[in-house]
């Protein structure tokens, strides 16, 4: 069997292709997304990777992403913590040096209690720049 992952999409495109960093924007669910590699700036069918930021004193608002996973390193910052499962009745602290993985249509909210910006390197399998986020408000006055 073929391994369809491993085959370009578009036979022209088979060279390497560096990229500086996008501008950050704001994802409507409250973090702070930089863009490096995504399917806006080179041509990524299937990846997308760049930081996330969670600034001082913020939270997420609960949303899941339904049809993608996330892997995110912590790279620098105190500690967050990440409310999950159906009613967020799970919660995880995540410090400097910590893998986070967040399966699909798993809802959850990143709160940082502290003084300090927490930052991210983060990849999932949607390329879009600005990824699906299905907000869930009924949740949001769960987590404290």
């Amino acid at each position: 069997m073929k391994n369809e992952a491993a085959q370009p999409k578009n036979p022209s495109a088979v060279a390497a292709k560096v990229v500086s960093g996008s501008d950050s924007h704001i994802a409507k669910q409250g973090s702070v997304y930089r863009s490096g590699v995504s399917a806006e700036s080179v041509g990524s069918t299937m990846l997308w990777l760049g930081t996330i930021s969670l600034p001082a004193g913020r939270r997420t608002s609960a949303h899941r992403h339904e049809g993608h996973e996330t892997a995110l390193l912590m790279t620098a910052g105190q500690e967050i913590e990440i409310w999950s499962g159906a009613k967020l009745e799970r919660c995880e602290t995540v410090r400097p040096g910590d893998y986070l993985f967040i399966p699909v249509g798993v809802p959850h909210v990143a709160v940082n209690r502290s003084a300090e910006n927490a930052e991210f390197l983060g990849a999932r399998n949607d390329p879009a720049a600005n990824e699906s986020v299905i907000l869930m408000p009924e949740l949001d006055d769960i987590v404290p």
